[in-house]
């Protein structure tokens, strides 16, 4: 099956919601925050990315990216906090054009690194390592993204 990797739109939020409500990535309605409305916003945000694969016109698994700026770390810090995969599709291959997206959209938006927290049994915990995820601190992996070297005038 072929997939398609886009950027999220304002109409897409509720499916994502829906996917992310069914794989347990959102808080439940006891939460003082309303998981919906962020997804809303982040769809609008430069300092957030979230990005969805389609499959046969399908929602196939999302991703979502935010922001951070680090003094430490020479610029912005991206965290993946939420990647899901819809049931009956690739997995695996779902999951790698996500995290390649994720890297792709940090290093677009000038981050040095990409954090993302995983524990052994983290679903496509393979997956985050092949992306050159490795560990950071307890259950913190990073990745570094390589930055775009200066034009000169």
């Amino acid at each position: 099956m072929e997939y398609l990797v886009r950027q999220a739109r304002i109409t897409d939020v509720d499916r994502f919601y829906a996917l992310c409500a069914e794989k347990g990535a959102v808080p439940g309605g006891d939460s003082p925050i309303d998981a919906i409305g962020l997804l809303r916003q982040l769809v609008y945000l430069p300092n957030a990315s979230v990005a969805l694969v389609e499959g046969n016109r399908q929602l196939a698994g999302g991703a979502v990216l935010g922001l951070r700026p680090s003094v430490k770390s020479g610029g912005f810090v991206g965290t993946v906090d939420v990647l899901v995969v819809a049931s009956g599709h690739d997995g695996e291959k779902v999951a790698d054009l996500l995290i390649e997206e994720m890297l792709h959209s940090a290093r677009r938006k000038g981050c040095t690194s990409v954090e993302v927290m995983l524990t052994q049994d983290t679903e496509f915990y393979s997956n985050w390592q092949g992306h050159g995820f490795a560990k950071a601190a307890t259950n913190v992996y990073r990745a570094v993204v390589s930055v775009r070297t200066p034009t000169s005038r």
